[in-house]
């Protein structure tokens, strides 16, 4: 989409308008004056044959020239996007034992572990990634690194264990968002925490303490709920249905302005995670495309200078 960083110059093109008008306005006139005229021998030898519609040519392109530039004076540019730079993405994983559901093929553990490995392969090299799991507590397994191999065998080595901390992983991610080096840069760095949870928080402090620590820390919280209504573990020999929470991480993406996702399959997740990954991490930037409009508008001038000399020997 093009967006015109200065549009008031759009009147530039009033002075344009009125030259086409008064264009416009000779070449009625000269019709009228033609019909009055009664000698129709002396007025084809005065208007030279076979040139009709074409004299029109070059005034139309150098109108159109005008018009290119006096856009081209409002900075066209269109919206890029670029990586932040010190970006950090945090990647917290639910390792309570409702990820060994079998809803999702072929389990939730597995499909989680598998979509995650290509959510950190997709991000850029610039990108600092850290790797949260979570349970009963929540742990660091990599602190935030531009190292994918680290992140790589931290997630193929995640172990399931008991209870579901969700709001600790929060604080954890937090904690290590922190421990990126400055570099010399002011402030801390740009961070996203992603979330991927299957069930409800039965540990730890609660999710509306850890969404009002994420925005005070001017980090969004983007929320995957992973997994069916109708998965089934069996923890000892009793099976337990083990739903998806969604309401709750629903709440925490809102309320840090990040996003909600929820995946219901392998494939369904790795689309997620693309989609994440075309989202966080970038900032939006206007390029400037006024060379563009100059480059155009002069053309179409050269344009109307050639086609003047070709067909009346002078220049418009």
């Amino acid at each position: 989409m093009i967006r015109l960083l200065n549009p008031w110059w759009l009147l530039a093109l009033l002075p344009v308008a009125a030259v086409i008008g008064i264009y416009v306005w000779r070449q009625l006139h000269r019709r009228a004056f033609a019909v009055r005229f009664t000698n129709v021998d002396l007025l084809s030898s005065l208007v030279p044959k076979g040139i009709g519609v074409r004299r029109h040519a070059s005034a139309t392109a150098f109108l159109l020239a005008l018009v290119v530039l006096a856009f081209g004076l409002t900075r066209p540019s269109v919206d890029t996007k670029e990586p932040l730079e010190r970006a950090t993405i945090m990647l917290a994983i639910d390792v309570s034992l409702s990820m060994q559901a079998t809803d999702v093929a072929p389990t939730r553990i597995e499909a989680a572990k598998s979509a995650a490995s290509d959510f950190v392969r997709q991000l850029p090299a610039s990108f600092n990634v850290g790797l949260v799991s979570f349970a009963k507590t929540a742990s660091v397994l990599v602190s935030p690194t531009k190292e994918r191999s680290a992140i790589m065998q931290a997630i193929d080595g995640l172990t399931l264990q008991e209870s579901t901390a969700t709001g600790e992983a929060v604080f954890t991610s937090l904690d290590a968002i922190r421990t990126v080096p400055a570099d010399g840069a002011a402030g801390p760095p740009p961070a996203r925490i992603v979330l991927l949870s299957d069930g409800f928080r039965t540990a730890g402090r609660s999710l509306e303490d850890a969404s009002a620590a994420a925005s005070a820390a001017n980090v969004p919280v983007s929320t995957i709920a992973f997994g069916t209504d109708d998965g089934v573990v069996r923890i000892g020999n009793t099976p337990q249905r083990v739903p998806v929470d969604r309401p709750s991480l629903q709440k925490v993406a809102e309320v840090t302005k990040g996003y909600f996702y929820e995946a219901a399959s392998k494939e369904e997740l790795k689309r997620v995670y693309s989609d994440m990954g075309s989202s966080i991490g970038f900032r939006t930037k206007p390029r400037e495309i006024t060379q563009w409009y100059l480059g155009f508008g002069f053309l179409l001038a050269l344009c109307a200078g050639a086609l003047s000399l070709l067909w009346g020997s002078r220049l418009p």
